[in-house]
């Protein structure tokens, strides 16, 4: 089958399951034959064997988040290993490296611990803007090795510790900067469906959503943690807004790109 024959027949396939099917055709194929875009406009008259290529087609069919079945997904401009059973990059997750960059800014050489790693986007970045000592933590061995694979893959593993915990259960010594993207969507919240194929113990943070944020806190300030920054869901500002003050912190939040309430950033009061 020629090139602008798979692309027409998966565009049309795709167009049920996202808004922009001609782009997912495009990334499938240059997935499948591992080539560029550019290869793929400068060669629409080519004749591939297509099979492998509806199959990957199928699989999106089949609500498989595209990240899983190219094995890559984009973050801060760099390119990052992603795998099923790990939570995909978003990229509003962004916006929380750059609020801690800034906090990081008043250190000569921050210690930074990040919990529920992932796959290693956010401990990564840091490494490669900052000259913190940083530890990442994880209660899943995949996430795990996957992060290191990635951190590998931007030669920072030197600045990166990475271990399997509950959250800084493991960690000794003191800690200038606390970071986490970690679960927060409540238990009965419907996901797209897409979503619903990441793993849900990343996904969902308890009954109402926020607990996993609030015993962060809590952790943070028996630790006697100065700096927290942290990812949340959009309708939690209140309730951080009053474990943050309950435990000692005053706090400032953030919004995404499409507005809404997204995190914080919290210093302990001395």
């Amino acid at each position: 089958m020629r090139v602008e024959e798979a692309l027409k027949e998966a565009n049309l396939r795709l167009k049920p399951l996202c808004e922009n099917p001609s782009r997912v055709a495009k990334i499938l194929l240059m997935s499948y034959l591992d080539v560029s875009v550019e290869w793929i406009f400068l060669n629409q008259k080519s004749e591939f064997d297509e099979s492998g290529y509806f199959a990957l087609v199928k699989r999106y069919e089949n609500y498989e988040p595209l990240e899983y079945i190219t094995g890559k997904a984009g973050f801060y401009g760099l390119e990052f290993e992603v795998e099923s059973g790990v939570l995909i990059p978003r990229p509003e997750t962004e916006i929380l490296v750059d609020k801690v960059l800034e906090i990081a800014n008043n250190y000569k050489a921050p210690k930074i611990a990040e919990i529920g790693t992932g796959s290693g986007i956010i401990s990564v970045m840091l490494a490669l803007k900052t000259n913190a000592k940083i530890v990442a933590t994880d209660i899943n061995e995949k996430a795990l090795k996957l992060a290191k694979k990635n951190a590998l893959k931007f030669n920072v593993s030197d600045k990166i510790d990475f271990v399997k915990c509950s959250y800084i259960d493991e960690i000794s010594g003191g800690i200038d900067i606390l970071v986490s993207n970690p679960p927060y969507i409540a238990r009965g919240y419907k996901l797209d469906k897409f979503v619903i194929n990441e793993p849900h113990e990343a996904l969902f943070g308890g009954e109402i959503g926020d607990e996993i944020l609030k015993n962060i806190i809590l952790i943070a300030r028996n630790r006697s943690i100065k700096n927290i920054a942290c990812e949340m869901g959009y309708d939690q500002r209140a309730s951080m807004e009053m474990a943050l003050k309950f435990n000692g912190y005053k706090s400032t939040f953030y919004k995404d790109l499409a507005g809404f309430d997204r995190g914080f950033c919290a210093r302990l009061k001395l």
